[in-house]
Order: structure tokens, then C-alpha cells, then sequence
């Protein structure tokens, strides 16, 4: 049974869930869901581990007043109040990957091991798009400087859970209406001020020694899965798997697929 827990951090009360016991695996989650994008995952291996899964400031539950603030330090008050700073495997998709590899970065001795779906990277080259996904790029910052955030949300579904060069619609339902309502109190939530790390952490991938899984589906932005396999291949315990027939967010559209890879890694830990 989930334990719901209030993580304190600076101004910040973190929206936390803690289920099971033992190793902590700590779940970061996209800047386009919550917490709720891992849920399948959190079920499924607190069976034999700790599975933390917590909002960042602006979504979900969590509240936070505005201030300049640290994603790292809030990853480390989590790990700290929950896990007694034991050592984390941190399972972190998009933005959430940003963060975790910063902190693996940071804090190496508060990781254990490192699964990253889709991660972003601080310091990574800025991406050259294909012309249809420049076009879509175009409709989605005149649509957020229009604060017209409905379509906002309906171009960020095509993007990230359809893919930006499948059918508008690929992924229908009860998922996308998901996606759709999270993303919407992302966007609407108040100003939580500045993010205050400055990691560059590109071009210092060969220093993550932990054991790392990078996973990608074949249907998400082109500059992602070339990342992904790079960063496969560049740090030194990496491996990576791609997945077919899914976008940005396999853990939602693939939750029994993911979840295979996930428990199969942190037994072979």
C-alpha cells in the first residue's frame, strides 16, 4: 500500500509516494505527466524495493511558492527523508532524466544505478529538426505566446505521446485524455521561480560509472534516439534498448514492457 508523504524543501512540499521496502528506486517523471506516469512500475517492483515516485514543483500535488530553488537539492531532500541517504537507483524519463544525471553528477555516492528513458541532458547540442517537426515547433511557441493553453496540450500529445512524425491521434482514449489533463495543471500551475542548477552534464557522460540503462522508442523526436544511443554507448557500465512501435512516454503506451526491462536490470544488480 502506497504511503503518501509531504517532503519538505526549501518552500517547496513535495507530493511523495512511498510503497515497499528495501533498496530505494526513485522515479522522476517527465515534464509533460506526473508522477502517475510510473505507476505501473512503482506497483510492480515494490514488491521487493523501496519505489519512491515524486511531483517536481509545478505539478501534480506538490505545492511550492516561488523561489529560485535546486532540482537536485530537491531530489537529495527526498532520498534523504525517505531513504536515509541510502544509495538510489534512479528510474527518471525527459526532464527527469536531466535531473537524475545531474545529481549522478553531483552526488555520486547517493547512486546506485541509473535507468533513463528518453533523457534530456544539460549541455547537450541543440537539436536540428526536420521541417514537419520545425512546423510543429513554430505552432507550439505561437500558441504558448497566444497563453491559448488548450492547444498547447493538444500539440504537446502529438509531439511527445504520438510522435512528432506519426498521425496527429496515433494514441487514443483513455491515455490521451491522461496526458492531456496532467499536462494542463502543469501549465496552469503558479510560477515556481527560477531552477538554479548549472550542470553541465554532456560532456562529462564518461564519469557516470553506475550501472545505466538508457531506453528509447523508434517513434520519438530523431535528436532523442541518437542521444539515447550515444549516451549507450559512452558511459562506462551503459546499455541500451530501443523500443519499437512507441514515442516519448513507454512507460505510459508500454507500461508491461518497460516494467520487464526495469525488474530484469535491478535483478541483474
Amino acid at each position: 500500500m502506497s504511503t503518501p508523504r509531504q517532503i519538505i524543501t526549501g518552500r517547496a512540499r513535495l507530493a511523495t509516494d512511498v510503497v515497499g521496502h528495501g533498496q530505494p528506486v526513485v522515479f522522476l517523471h517527465a515534464a509533460v505527466f506526473d508522477r502517475m506516469m510510473w505507476r505501473a512500475q512503482v506497483d510492480a517492483i515494490s514488491a521487493t524495493h523501496m519505489a519512491i515516485a515524486y511531483d517536481r514543483r509545478g505539478f501534480g500535488g506538490t505545492a511550492a511558492e516561488k523561489e529560485g530553488h535546486s532540482q537536485v537539492a530537491d531530489l537529495l531532500a527526498v532520498i534523504d527523508t525517505v531513504a536515509s541517504g541510502t544509495p538510489a537507483i534512479l528510474v527518471a524519463c525527459s526532464q527527469g532524466g536531466r535531473i537524475a544525471l545531474d545529481f549522478a553528477l553531483r552526488y555520486p555516492s547517493h547512486v546506485r544505478a541509473l535507468v533513463l528513458v528518453a533523457p534530456s541532458v544539460s549541455g547537450a547540442p541543440e537539436p536540428v529538426y526536420l521541417p514537419a517537426i520545425a512546423d510543429l515547433m513554430t505552432q507550439l511557441a505561437e500558441a504558448e505566446a497566444a497563453c491559448d493553453w488548450d492547444r498547447v496540450c493538444a500539440i504537446k500529445a502529438h509531439m511527445w505521446l504520438d510522435g512528432p512524425l506519426q498521425a496527429e491521434g496515433r494514441v487514443a482514449g483513455e491515455l490521451r485524455r491522461l496526458f492531456i489533463d496532467k499536462n494542463a495543471i502543469a501549465l496552469r500551475s503558479p510560477p515556481i521561480g527560477a531552477n538554479l542548477d548549472a550542470t553541465s552534464a554532456f560532456p562529462c557522460l564518461g564519469e557516470i560509472s553506475s550501472p545505466s540503462l538508457v531506453i528509447w522508442g523508434d517513434l520519438d523526436f530523431p535528436h532523442i534516439q541518437e542521444r539515447s544511443r550515444l549516451m549507450a554507448a559512452t558511459m562506462p557500465n551503459g546499455s541500451g534498448r530501443e523500443l519499437t512501435g512507441t514515442a516519448h512516454l513507454p512507460s505510459l503506451e508500454r507500461p508491461a514492457e518497460v516494467t520487464v526491462l526495469l525488474t530484469e536490470f535491478l535483478a541483474r544488480l
